[in-house]
């Protein structure tokens, strides 16, 4: 008797007879993708609601037969989608989207049409068709802000660190781990980070950019983790999704992270450890899954041993790392950089002619501003060239570009001396810097300081 027992309780298989008449019923709807998106089964129940037949919709992808579809989201953030309206074949249809699993592991989803009929329900179905209307809107906006901008082939530049860089950066983007990018002021580091989540598997999601250098360190906290209603004075009603969580899926981009405060550093760290936030005013953590690229201008090992950088952290950003070379470094790209900024930037329809002379100032300049101030300098001689043809004489004076002032005047005092150097110091730290926040930075002061050393000197 128990023996019977044990054996009548012992897990049955499915008999396949019964699997097949399940999946091709002729009341439910049903479709099944693999984990890249490609139909693997659609029942006979889908016949005449999609533009191919469900014979003629096996092997294809998923969007290629219903391109609004979101089971692709559904593979990707294995969460389902229960009850969600569609239209389909010109009518409002009720769906249900659901991860398939296997091992812990999201092998497929399963899309199926829930028939109900709205009409019994026309009030709530009508208010949550808007609603979910108005979170598609909100979501395509999400996304063309925080869309990727530049690729790999947006970066120009044939020298042997560059195309190291670049090769480095493609091999990067296979993998999840974080990315370190080091390198001065204007020399590419986001577009090497756009071009970094755009190859990568997490394309499809947001690339949340946080400059961390130009957020007050009182308010940092907020913007990276978010808030919620009432957490402070002035705080939004209903809160606030921090970077992290609109980075959900995706890749958050740290700008300047070694002007990160310490405190800061520590929350970041368990972040990166945890893979979960914690809005401010919030009595529990959020799990996350995103991407880390950090980039910085400064030299965080040297930081690290002035206790201004925390070790732990360094080490966890710094898994893959891309050293960009300075403009100086890369002479021979000078030049068709210029002539790719001047089609880019001409008023003209054809591109401006380049006379002799241009090309040899160019390269002599040292370019403490990179690839940034190149493109100044090119924007600056189109708008003053005549007949769309650019010559010396266009040219700001940039064998004159020095930091200290080349004739002492005659009587002139150690204190005037050093207010000319001054302004002009803070004069060539704006040009080649996008921001009077990076300014500051280079020049390694507060922005009050530099803006009160901006008054003094009369600079606008």
């Amino acid at each position: 008797m128990s023996q019977s027992r044990k054996k009548s309780a012992a897990p049955q298989k499915i008999p396949q007879d019964l699997l097949d008449a399940l999946l091709n019923n002729p009341y439910e709807g049903l479709i099944l993708v693999d984990d890249q998106g490609i139909i693997r089964h659609m029942s006979s129940a889908n016949e005449g609601i999609y533009p191919f037949t469900p014979q003629e919709s096996v092997g294809r992808h998923i969007h290629d037969v219903s391109p609004k579809s979101r089971m692709d989201r559904t593979i990707r953030t294995g969460k389902a989608e229960i009850g969600r309206s569609m239209i389909l074949d010109d009518k409002t249809r009720v769906v249900a989207r659901f991860p398939l699993s296997k091992d812990g592991k999201v092998i497929g989803a399963a899309g199926k049409l829930l028939f109900m009929d709205p009409g019994k329900m026309k009030e709530l179905y009508e208010r949550i068709t808007h609603l979910e209307r108005r979170l598609e809107k909100y979501e395509d906006e999400l996304a063309q802000i925080y869309r990727t901008n530049y690729s790999l082939d947006s970066i120009l530049g044939d020298s042997p660190d560059i195309i190291r860089a670049k090769r480095l950066a493609e091999q990067a983007a296979g993998a999840d781990s974080p990315v370190l990018i080091m390198g001065e002021s204007g020399t590419g580091k986001e577009l090497f980070a756009h071009a970094i989540h755009g190859l990568s598997q997490r394309d499809s999601g947001a690339l949340v950019k946080v400059n961390c250098a130009a957020i007050p360190g009182e308010l940092l906290e907020a913007e990276l983790f978010g808030y919620e209603e009432g957490a402070f004075t002035g705080a939004r009603k209903k809160g606030k999704a921090g970077k992290f969580e609109l980075a959900h899926g995706g890749t958050i981009f740290l700008d300047e992270i070694g002007d990160m405060p310490l405190p800061m550093q520590i929350k970041i760290l368990r972040v990166l450890q945890e893979r979960e936030v914690e809005r401010v005013g919030a009595n529990r953590p959020k799990k996350i899954d995103f991407r880390l690229i950090c980039a910085t201008n400064r030299d965080l090992a040297r930081l690290m041993r002035q206790g201004l950088f925390r070790q732990d952290l360094y080490y966890r950003i710094n898994v893959m790392t891309l050293k960009l070379p300075p403009l100086r470094d890369c002479r021979d790209d000078i030049f068709p950089l210029f002539q790719h900024f001047s089609r880019i930037l001409g008023r003209e329809k054809t591109p401006p002619k380049i006379l002799p002379g241009v090309k040899e100032i160019l390269e002599k300049y040292s370019w403490p501003g990179n690839v940034r101030e190149l493109r100044n300098v090119t924007e600056r001689a189109l708008i003053v060239c005549r007949d769309n043809a650019v010559s010396p004489a266009d040219l700001p004076d940039l064998s004159q570009q020095e930091v200290l002032p080349q004739v002492i005047e005659e009587k002139a005092s150690l204190k005037a001396l050093m207010d000319q150097a001054e302004k002009k110091i803070i004069e060539q730290a704006l040009v080649q810097a996008s921001s009077r926040a990076g300014a500051a930075r280079n020049l390694g002061i507060h922005r009050t300081g530099l803006y009160q050393k901006m008054k003094k000197h009369g600079i606008e």
